[in-house]
């Protein structure tokens, strides 16, 4: 049926084309015959992209130059598809009542399952459920445009600074450094790897305290029960900085929250040991956000111009190609784009 109704749409545009070459040649007929054919091209390059399945194969000069011209093409959002998106995210998966931990959705000594195996278990203790926020701070489609800044490379010289920090919601991964010029500076969460605190963090917080310092008042969210190893140093952070920075929470990521994303796009053939935290808080945004705009987000070493690109804006980095398949969750954002869902910026931004 989709097929049949792009055929019928080429006929059409084709069929009003000649009209205008046949009837006349004035330079406005001309510049209505090619506004036309371009957005019979722009048709074409969006279903291409709505059906793309892998990068496996495609030849990556020829891939980025269709592409390029994709994303030149007028993005809008199809709020039809974006509302299914968000029905399902819900029904699934519900970040706003589940996303984090909370005094709400976590008991006094209820054991947790971990995100990564589930047979083992930690026990919340009333220390640590005293420190939980009351409830979560988001409703579903709540927050209108949001903007999720990954730290890939791509974002280096990008100019994108303002126009993310005109978003109304920003989010953050890893203590990302943060600049005005291409990555802007406003944060309203910030994610933090666990290997990244320091095991002296309670004899000497202050390197922690600076580098969070930078972010304002964003709360920050770790993977605690991601795995075993990750929970030591998330504790640490918590214990450290709420009785600090009261108003400033930590959240912990809720492993069922985090399991129940896993199925829902392993049923969709998104097949990797785990999903990366950039594509968790993607799924979250297309839940709770109105209009979802993603930066940073480009599996290959060089940009769509074919230039070498760093992997992180802020330095050389590496990934980890075992456990998460970035070209493989690239090709989901950029089938969400190409279906209007969420609008992917892989080029410089307007300055």
């Amino acid at each position: 049926m989709a097929l049949l109704s792009l055929r019928l749409l080429i006929a059409l545009i084709v069929a009003q084309s000649l009209c205008v070459l046949l009837f006349t040649h004035s330079p406005s007929s001309r510049d209505v015959t090619a506004q036309m054919l371009q957005q019979f091209h722009c048709v074409k390059l969006r279903q291409q992209f709505s059906n793309f399945t892998s990068t496996d194969r495609v030849v990556l000069s020829n891939f980025s130059k269709e592409l390029s011209d994709f994303l030149s093409c007028p993005s809008k959002l199809n709020e039809t598809y974006r509302e299914l998106q968000r029905t399902r995210l819900q029904f699934c998966c519900n970040a706003t009542g589940s996303v984090i931990l909370t005094k709400r959705n976590t008991d006094v000594n209820q054991e947790i399952p971990y995100d990564t195996n589930e047979k083992r278990t930690y026990k919340i203790k009333p220390e640590l459920h005293s420190m939980l926020p009351e409830d979560s701070p988001w409703l579903p489609g709540s927050l209108s445009r949001c903007a999720v800044v990954g730290s890939g490379g791509i974002l280096k010289n990008s100019s994108c600074g303002r126009e993310i920090d005109s978003a109304d919601f920003v989010i953050r991964f890893n203590l990302a450094l943060i600049n005005d010029s291409d990555v802007g500076q406003k944060t309203d969460l910030v994610t933090v790897n666990p290997s990244q605190i320091r095991k002296d963090l309670e004899q000497n917080p202050d390197p922690l305290l600076e580098r969070v310092g930078v972010y304002g008042n964003a709360p920050l969210v770790i993977p605690a029960f991601a795995y075993s190893f990750c929970t030591l140093p998330a504790l640490r952070v918590l214990r450290v900085l709420y009785p600090i920075r009261a108003k400033k929470p930590v959240f912990f990521f809720s492993p069922y929250y985090l399991r129940s994303l896993d199925r829902f796009w392993k049923g969709r053939g998104l097949k990797e040991i785990r999903l990366s935290t950039g594509f968790m808080l993607i799924s979250m945004a297309l839940e709770m956000c109105e209009d979802v705009h993603v930066y940073g987000f480009w599996p290959f070493a060089t940009n769509l111009e074919g230039n070498p690109v760093p992997y992180h804006y802020y330095d050389a980095g590496t990934v980890n190609r075992v456990m998460h398949k970035m070209p493989q969750e690239f090709v989901r954002l950029l089938q969400l784009h190409s279906q209007g869902a969420l609008t992917l910026h892989l080029q410089p931004c307007a300055q």
